[in-house]
């Protein structure tokens, strides 16, 4: 079976999935290039535990964990299988890495993973496991549970890391129109992380804190971007990168993708 690449991708605000801007597009046109997965492992910033924890419900339900949003959005599914012997074999792997891992029978698909699998894999048709983010965890930690689960892209799984390229929600005005103008500081630190990915230069990306600018106003806490770290370290040093742009939401949301071959 061929290698899978490993992919990252911004997940937005929940009102993705009625509001479809630039991001939607790319994320369904991205769905139809990726070969078709025997099941997809997600790595998600709103499922947290302390030390790891895979989901291994046979059919996880869709968790709504968030309010105040359009009525709507609480009506949707995304009725996608489980696999528990996938996490079975994903503790596995991460256990003999150092991250002992607990399986979590009821555990359901959180908003950062199935608002964007329905938009790259409406049918619902293939197994997903979610993977808790071990906290507390740094970008160097990411990685190297990344690097643990490897493994796992050459045995027909879709590693799939879901965040944000830009997170601040301090600043974010409810009210902001999703096509409103760029803020710069949003620009300036799309283009140094575009610029260090496509070069490789991991070094730099692992101390994004000290080296990026407005690092720490693009993320004030940085766990969602954690997943772009975790899905470069199952890639390897020698994957090619492929850049899939998605635009800038309400100003401030970066929803910049990558895939990983």
């Amino acid at each position: 079976m061929p290698k899978l690449p490993t992919v990252f991708v911004s997940h937005g605000s929940p009102m993705l999935a009625l509001e479809p801007g630039s991001a939607a597009p790319m994320l369904e046109r991205l769905g139809c290039e990726l070969p078709r997965p025997s099941a997809i492992l997600t790595f998600s910033p709103h499922w947290m535990a302390r030390g790891a924890a895979l989901g291994a419900s046979r059919a996880p339900e869709t968790i709504h964990d968030f309010g105040g949003f359009d009525p709507q959005l609480y009506a949707l599914n995304y009725p996608a299988l489980g696999s528990p012997a996938l996490a079975q074999r994903v503790a596995v792997l991460a256990a003999e890495a150092g991250w002992p891992t607990e399986l979590a029978p009821t555990r359901g698909l959180d908003h950062g993973v199935w608002i964007p699998l329905r938009l790259m894999f409406p049918d619902a048709d293939i197994p997903v496991v979610p993977l808790a983010m071990p906290w507390p965890l740094d970008a160097a930690g990411a990685y190297r549970l990344g690097q643990a689960l490897a493994p796992l892209a050459a045995e027909g799984v879709l590693l799939l890391g879901t965040g944000a390229l830009t997170h601040n929600l301090h600043e974010f005005d409810f009210g902001t129109r999703l096509d409103a103008p760029i803020e710069p500081y949003v620009t300036a630190f799309v283009e140094w992380i575009r610029q260090a990915v496509a070069r490789g230069d991991t070094q730099a990306l692992l101390d994004y804190r000290r080296q990026a600018p407005h690092a720490t106003r693009a993320h004030p806490t940085d766990e969602h971007l954690l997943p772009l770290f975790w899905a470069l370290g199952a890639a390897g040093p020698d994957a090619q990168v492929k850049l899939e742009s998605g635009g800038v939401h309400y100003g401030s949301m970066a929803m910049d993708a990558w895939t990983f071959r």
